[in-house]
């Protein structure tokens, strides 16, 4: 999970967060998929911690492991 803060100057209903209220200056973990969606509005979202680039190249060797079986049949 990510981390961002919020620095809009009024409490928000994020409900993507399950309807969450976040409150000026708190940090919220957000699944990292979504980090994104967050980091791209500098106005209100300030990104503390990024998403985990471990977790991405474990996908693309699982994928690539898949596709190389499927070659080899």
């Amino acid at each position: 999970m990510a981390r961002v803060r919020y620095i809009g100057a009024e409490p928000v209903t994020v409900p993507e967060l399950g309807g969450r209220t976040v409150h000026p200056d708190e940090v919220v973990q957000v699944p990292d998929n979504r980090f994104d969606g967050y980091a791209c509005q500098p106005q209100v979202w300030e990104g503390v911690e990024e998403p985990k680039a471990s977790e991405a190249p474990a996908l693309k060797k699982t994928a690539a492991k898949a596709a190389d079986t499927k070659t080899g049949a």
